[in-house]
């Protein structure tokens, strides 16, 4: 292999573009080579021809500097002292290889006795022999194929075609040496990296790979053209003559053949382990790619599409609420099936990869093709339950409207005015009461049965994961709710049969209405007695705002009831009268039982009304301070609402009922009185502290324990409401 160059032609392409000097490929008779210096008539720059002879002496090999060169230098157009001061720069260039300088004179020849006593004298100290020697006297030295045609030989060299080649190959070696130790850096790079992905940045080198060995095999081909074939004219190469037989290669391009021939072999190996590298991060990253978005379908279902989900537990208070929750999770199921199109493409491509991929690639695959599969699974359960549940919601309001419209039907009923001209007719209103009564009961039922069809899926969906100790705060309020609006109807339906009782009895008292003051009179009674039961025992106000509620409504009902008896009295007097004005008799009770009557029912309303602002003041109130009680942060407003509430209410109870007729009288006694106040006292001493607390306790505690109260107190009032009822009914019972 020849020697590194200490330069490159590129640069000084100027200089050897002047042609001061080149190796034509001749060779002497001792198979040297022979360099040529053609010095022309301008004056030659030393330091330019110092430069190409440089270079020129770099490209042949060690061996062949051994045998040494011939020189030529052609002075035919130059001056005597060019030409002595070249010969003597060939000592400080190549004083070793050079083996005898020809200088070829010209016609017109210079001072012979200096000139030859000059070389003479010199030949010891500059180590080569100098021979003086007209151009057509040079076959003498050399054979006349190894001689251009510019001393008379027949050795075809073009310069630029030369020069031109050279600039190819070195171009070809600086660029495979440079891609080489590239490749070499990113091949074995990979390995020490062990498949680090931040390598990927070098993957791509300075210089194409197939354009540079594309460029090495037509070099190469050029190469062993030259070689072998004899008739081609050589530019790099040397050339030889025309003949060809006796042509020898240049020394030059022998060692450039196997120095490409090397080069292409080391660069054919490192791209091919170059594209295993390339292919195997191909590879890797498709199974990145396909982890990547195995992750991001992970990471949207187990976080966006969770929280959509989640976020969505509501059942609804109506059906047209359940109707836009199924629309609403319809949108959902549209997000989430994106992501499972994309999980249908995810599992084929593993599929695809796990057919043909490596043991390790397909432990890999197969982990995240499960992980993948789980929480698909687990997301389209949840899904399906969500939907489940939406389908049992809308039966169950379905059921609710229709029972709520059964209880407005009945109750619209027991509100009109009911006249009926007979017993018979009488008898048909009740026949048709006890049908519509059935209905509501047969509704309730049904929406019974819906609720536990509601309830079924709730309890039986897969739960959430959530952290330890914390409870599914939407479904218990969806399961409140269920048992909320179940009692609520059965409340209604409650309601609908204690009027459907009243009514029953007005009806039954008005086919008596022959019994005329007996009746009436005790129609008074019954009012009298309502009024004293609702005077001495209706005095609490309840302990909360859900226990204040259902003795509001127990109070509207004991008024109807209150209301029922003075309009029976009252029609009970009309028809009295209307009875004796038919029979033409005096009645007894046209006197006092009507101003009675109506006295009582004065004083019955003003105490009802006394009686029912009590309970709605005390709703208000509890309600503010159980608002306040179970909210953690409490503002500074909302305590003084309560305690402005709670203060009007407690001067409202010490306040007496006052009577049409200016009399007055209190509910119930001191002690009945005093004990309603100190409940409200309770709660303001409660509503007082929780003003001084930092903390905000845990939300529902409270309310749980005043339901717990609530209901006990509702018991004890229904119990004692049963045991004052038959007072009011015996009087019907002995008639």
């Amino acid at each position: 292999m020849s020697q590194q160059v200490s330069m490159e032609a590129s640069s000084i392409l100027s200089v050897l573009k002047k042609k001061l000097a080149f190796l034509s490929g001749g060779k002497d008779r001792r198979s040297g080579l022979i360099l040529s210096i053609p010095l022309g008539s301008d004056q030659t720059s030393m330091e330019e021809l110092s430069d190409t002879l440089d270079y020129l002496l770099s490209i042949p090999s060690d061996k062949c500097k051994a045998r040494g060169f011939t020189v030529i230098v052609d002075g035919r157009r130059s001056q005597w002292n060019t030409v002595k001061t070249v010969v003597l720069m060939l000592q400080n260039v190549i004083p070793a290889e050079v083996s005898l300088v020809c200088v070829v004179k010209p016609d017109e020849f210079w001072d012979k006795k200096v000139t030859h006593f000059c070389f003479w004298k010199e030949k010891d100290r500059l180590g080569f022999e100098v021979i003086l020697v007209s151009a057509n006297k040079l076959t003498r030295y050399i054979e006349p194929s190894q001689l251009t045609d510019d001393f008379g030989g027949s050795l075809d060299y073009d310069h630029s075609d030369w020069l031109g080649k050279r600039l190819v190959f070195e171009k070809f070696t600086k660029e495979s040496t440079s891609l080489l130790d590239e490749l070499s850096i990113i091949n074995d790079g990979d390995k020490s990296a062990n498949k680090d992905k931040s390598a990927d940045c070098v993957l791509l080198p300075s210089f194409d790979p197939e354009t540079v060995l594309q460029t090495g095999h037509e070099l190469l081909s050029e190469l062993q053209q030259r070689r072998f074939n004899g008739s081609e004219g050589g530019g790099g190469a040397g050339g030889q003559g025309q003949g060809g037989p006796t042509w020898r290669p240049m020394e030059e391009e022998l060692l450039a053949q196997p120095q490409v021939m090397k080069l292409l072999d080391s660069l054919r190996e490192q791209y091919t382990r170059y594209q295993e590298v390339c292919r195997q991060r191909s590879k890797r990253s498709q199974l990145d790619d396909i982890h990547a978005k195995v992750m991001q379908v992970v990471t949207w279902l187990q976080g966006p599409g969770s929280e959509l989900l989640k976020t969505h537990q509501a059942i609804g208070d109506s059906m047209r609420a359940a109707q836009a929750l199924q629309q609403k999770h319809e949108e959902i199921e549209s997000q989430h099936s994106e992501w499972f199109a994309v999980y249908v493409e995810l599992n084929q491509q593993i599929g695809a990869l796990l057919s043909g991929g490596e043991e390790e690639e397909a432990t890999e695959l197969k982990a995240l093709q499960q992980q993948l599969s789980n929480v698909c699974y687990q997301q389209a359960a949840q899904l399906e339950s969500r939907q489940n549940v939406l389908q049992a919601a809308h039966g169950f309001h379905g059921a609710a409207q229709e029972l709520s419209q059964q209880l407005d039907g009945l109750l619209g009923m027991l509100c009109a005015d009911v006249a009926p001209a007979d017993g018979s007719a009488i008898q048909q209103n009740l026949k048709l009461l006890e049908e519509k009564l059935q209905s509501v009961e047969a509704g309730l039922t049904s929406l019974r049965e819906k609720g536990a069809l509601l309830l079924e899926p709730m309890c039986s969906q897969a739960s959430w994961p959530q952290d330890e100790g914390e409870s599914p705060a939407g479904e218990q309020e969806n399961v409140q709710q269920i048992h909320a609006v179940m009692e609520e109807m059965q409340l209604r339906k409650q309601r609908c049969e204690d009027m459907v009782d009243v009514r029953r009895l007005k009806m039954l008292q008005m086919v008596q209405l022959f019994k005329c003051e007996e009746d009436a009179l005790q129609s008074v009674e019954w009012l009298g007695e309502l009024l004293d039961a609702l005077l001495k025992t209706h005095v609490r106000l309840g302990d909360d705002s859900q226990e204040t509620k259902s003795m509001l409504d127990k109070h509207r009902k004991f008024v109807d009831v209150a209301q029922s008896t003075y309009d029976y009295g009252r029609q009970l007097l009309q028809a009295t009268v209307v009875l004796c004005q038919s029979l033409r008799c005096t009645t007894r009770s046209s006197g006092d039982t009507l101003p009675r009557l109506n006295r009582v029912w004065k004083q019955f309303s003003v105490s009802a009304d006394e009686r029912q602002h009590r309970l709605e003041l005390a709703l208000d109130f509890h309600d503010a301070a159980e608002r306040v009680l179970r909210e953690q942060h409490v503002e500074a407003e909302s305590l003084d609402d309560v305690d402005s509430s709670g203060k009007t209410l407690l001067d409202r109870l010490s306040m007496p009922v006052i009577f049409p007729d200016g009399s007055e009288q209190c509910f119930g006694s001191q002690g009945d009185a005093a004990a309603a106040a100190e409940c409200v006292r309770e709660r303001l001493l409660l509503v007082e502290e929780r003003r001084q607390e930092s903390d905000v306790c845990e939300r529902g505690e409270g309310l749980h324990g005043l339901d717990v109260i609530g209901e006990e107190l509702s018991e004890k009032e229904e119990d004692e409401e049963e045991q004052a009822e038959p007072r009011v009914e015996a009087p019907e019972q002995e008639r």
